[in-house]
């Protein structure tokens, strides 16, 4: 029951569909997946149909009650369906925001969304973290939560040299908090393959951490179709599953399972 903490902090990379495509290919083999939205943009929570504007209780009134030591709702009481009956998401909204000043000052801070999942990790065959573009409190809290880090990338040069400072993070918080983290491996996202620029960025980072970190064989294309599947409320999967993107993920999807059989 692997945590997968899907995490860059650079913005518009494909993070939240990289998480709501893989737990439907992963629903699509029978996994039974947990999905936790960890950004107040609420990307996720509306890309798997559900309005973060209605939600009574996310994973902010979970950790506001650790933090304050009041009583407070279980993981379990926030969990909300989803159409998928495999997946189940921890939902959020703007509120978690609130959260990055209130961990500043908060006990075993770095620790808390670990502390959230521990009693329904077990409950799912996957978790998948769903990261804010930061690398802030709420970033390291589910890097500390979780075994690997899968790390989107967009086939651009400054995409690119940003991902030596997140890599700088995910060996501290290993060294410091969680021995047992783990690199999944890096995706290419938003590629065209007519351009020579992305052909170059691949290129270029193959041969920097190719022997050191797992370079995902699925690449993710530049497509239309992922930025109209989060207004239907649907991962590319479901929204367009003939897609290329769609084929795409359903390699990472083998991929990633592979990985977790050996």
């Amino acid at each position: 029951m692997p945590v997968i903490c899907i995490a860059n902090q650079k913005g518009g990379v494909g993070k939240t569909t990289t998480a709501a495509a893989l737990a439907e290919g992963l629903s699509e083999h029978g996994k039974r997946v947990l999905l936790i939205d960890w950004d107040p943009q609420a990307c996720l929570t509306i890309t798997m149909g559900l309005n973060p504007d209605n939600i009574k209780r996310t994973g902010y009134d979970i950790l506001a009650a650790i933090i304050s030591g009041k009583k407070g709702p279980s993981v379990r009481e926030v969990i909300s369906p989803t159409s998928d009956p495999n997946i189940s998401l921890v939902p959020a909204n703007i509120e978690l925001a609130q959260a990055q000043l209130d961990l500043v000052a908060a006990a075993n801070r770095e620790s808390l969304l670990r502390e959230m999942l521990r009693d329904v990790r077990r409950s799912y065959d996957y978790v998948l973290i769903d990261c804010l573009p930061s690398l802030g409190l709420l970033t390291v809290n589910a890097l500390n939560a979780a075994d690997e880090v899968l790390i989107p990338l967009q086939a651009d040069y400054l995409a690119m040299k940003g991902l030596v400072r997140l890599l700088t993070t995910i060996i501290h918080v290993k060294e410091k908090l969680n021995p047992a983290l783990n690199i999944a491996g890096i995706l290419f996202t938003m590629t065209s393959s007519r351009t020579l620029h992305s052909k170059e960025v691949i290129e270029v980072t193959r041969r920097a951490f190719g022997d050191r970190i797992r370079i995902y064989k699925a690449i993710i294309p530049t497509s239309v179709r992922f930025k109209e599947a989060p207004a239907a409320g649907k991962s590319i999967l479901t929204y367009a599953p003939r897609s290329e993107g769609a084929s795409a993920y359903r390699l990472l999807t083998e991929e990633v399972m592979k990985n977790e059989t050996g």
